[in-house]
């Protein structure tokens, strides 16, 4: 997304209600767009979703072997049965160390311009490398990973995925197996969705009057697009920074990746599908309610102090993002050999 598009949507969410005229469904899909497989398909570049590939992207998914303890899967980290997340602030990496900063949801992640809090990965075949061989989360390296692909059942379901590769057992094939299965993990059929689709009832009147609150306030000036959120990057604090529990005063976020000095504290924008299903909230998981959540961001991004009637009507809004769940059957893995790694 560019900063002047950004620019320009800022600039028309501040104008007075008045100048914001006409239907509300009609106001929203200006600015958002429902979920649908063909719409995240579109998203993956330079990577076939086949039936063969997406198969063993799951089955890698869940395959706690790809860590260098043999414990620790994707879906440790990215837990499908809790809105994509763990159920914890923090997740346990190698040796019970934790990260420092909440996981965020694999759902419909296909749709966000960046992956990573701090936006580090272009897209989910990036991502997919990341936590494997990260000291803190897998620990693991590419070679013993290939080594895995090649010492079990893997060997053939690879070759399957990518008939035409003469090497098909590779650290980036296991990535790109891993991307074609998340770009399957949407939640369509929302509340939410209906309502831009056309159904003028799918959204009650309280959850109507949080859309309203939404658009108006100026929410959507970030949180747009087709994951109301994850197209942009905004230094959080931008009006008055929260606390240090809230905004921890050693992680600067962005700036880490780009070390230009406007990117301090500035952080990938939350995508807010299925929000109500992944407490705690921001980056440090330190917010357990939404309407905390909701406050702090009132205050801290837009100057705003909410009346608790028009807080309860955005988190009703925010509870109709809640889409239909993936239903992901737990795969049987391919056995290992005598000469497969070991912990």
């Amino acid at each position: 997304m560019s900063r002047s598009w950004i620019a320009s949507l800022s600039a028309m969410l501040l104008l007075p209600a008045t100048a914001f005229a006409g239907d509300l469904r009609q106001d929203a899909n200006a600015i958002f767009s429902p979920v649908t497989a063909v719409a995240a398909q579109a998203l993956v570049k330079g990577n076939d979703i086949t039936a063969a590939k997406v198969e063993l992207g799951k089955k890698l998914f869940f395959d706690p072997r790809v860590s260098r303890s043999q414990a620790i899967s994707c879906n440790s980290c990215h837990n499908l049965g809790t809105g994509g997340v763990d159920a914890g602030p923090t997740s346990l990496g190698h040796a019970w160390a934790r990260g420092g900063r909440r996981a965020p949801t694999v759902l419909n992640a296909v749709f966000n311009a960046s992956q990573f809090w701090d936006g580090r990965s272009p897209d989910l075949h990036a991502q997919a490398k990341g936590p494997v061989q990260a000291d803190v989360e897998m620990n693991n390296t590419p070679a013993v990973v290939e080594q895995l692909i090649k010492t079990t059942g893997y060997a053939a379901e690879f070759q399957k995925a990518f008939p035409g590769d003469s090497n098909p057992g590779t650290f980036d094939n296991f990535a790109k197996a891993i991307e074609a299965f998340e770009a399957t993990l949407i939640t369509p059929n929302s509340k939410f969705d209906k309502f831009l689709l056309g159904d003028a009832s799918a959204l009650n009147d309280k959850e109507t009057k949080g859309l309203r609150l939404f658009i108006d306030k100026g929410c959507a000036a970030c949180h747009s697009g087709v994951n109301l959120g994850g197209n942009s990057f905004h230094t959080f604090g931008a009006v008055a920074k929260p606390s240090a529990e809230i905004l921890p005063v050693a992680d600067k976020g962005r700036h880490k990746v780009t070390g230009a000095a406007g990117d301090e504290y500035a952080f990938r924008v939350a995508p807010l599908r299925n929000v109500a299903l992944r407490s705690p909230y921001f980056h440090s998981a330190s917010v357990w309610t939404l309407e905390e959540a909701v406050d702090v961001m009132a205050k801290s991004q837009l100057g705003a102090t909410l009346t608790p009637e028009e807080n309860g009507a955005i988190v009703a809004f925010l509870g109709a993002l809640t889409g239909d769940q993936p239903k992901v059957d737990y795969p049987v893995l391919p056995p290992r050999t005598k000469d497969a790694p070991r912990p």
